[in-house]
């Protein structure tokens, strides 16, 4: 394998008929360095192997987008950091191109979640928590919790147990502020067989089905 650390250069990223080419441009062309936000998609500058980048580098878009961190092969590979204009930011592992493995998103609004990654999704294990007081922390897939999970809401509310697309599903508690819960089964997001308990413990109503019977005739 060759030595990249010499290998430090400037290269401009243009689509061509649809596909995106890197291209170097030599000083000669002058204006294009100095207008490459206009007349580009972007300019990286770091270690080149290729024609490509490869190794350390950064590269900005012309909307002021930036990545910097390790490239392979032209792709964003390995660990790094993704910034927009807006302060959204990734901090963690990338595989050609996409979020991949472990990382941190914070979102302009100040959600974050901190935990695995799959093809720019939060796939596997995570935290995501909210400046409002809400946080999960479990499993998730394709963005959405999915499988066992705990929810806390700003109300002092909780739920533990089963989700499946974003929703209560399967078997969970759900605890209000006040003492009073619901264990049983949920089906999006509802109750559909299990019991409610006061703060005692002593049942209140059940549901069967989804429907809520009454506990004495």
């Amino acid at each position: 394998m060759s030595d990249m650390s010499n290998n430090q250069g400037v290269l401009f990223l243009r689509d061509e008929n649809g596909e995106s080419k890197w291209f170097k441009i030599g000083f000669e062309k002058i204006w294009v360095h100095l207008f490459w936000k206009v007349i580009t998609d972007g300019k990286y500058v770091g270690q080149i192997e290729n024609g490509e980048p490869n190794g350390q580098g950064i590269f900005t878009f012309s909307d002021g987008e930036q990545y910097v961190g390790e490239y392979k092969n032209g792709e964003s590979h390995g660990q790094g950091t993704y910034t927009h204009p807006d302060g959204q930011k990734y901090v963690g592992e990338f595989k050609d191109g996409e979020y991949n493995g472990q990382g941190t998103l914070t979102l302009l609004d100040g959600d974050k979640y901190v935990g695995k990654f799959k093809d720019g999704e939060y796939n596997g294990q995570g935290t995501y928590t909210s400046p409002s007081g809400k946080t999960v922390v479990g499993e998730f897939k394709d963005g959405v919790p999915n499988g066992q999970g705990t929810f806390t809401f700003p109300d002092g509310s909780k739920y533990v147990g089963e989700n499946k697309n974003g929703w209560k599903n399967g078997q969970g508690t759900y605890t209000l502020s006040n003492g009073t819960k619901y264990v049983g089964q949920f089906s999006d997001g509802k109750k559909w067989n299990g019991t409610d308990y006061d703060k005692n413990g002593n049942i209140t109503g059940k549901f069967v089905s989804g429907k809520q019977t009454k506990l004495f005739d």
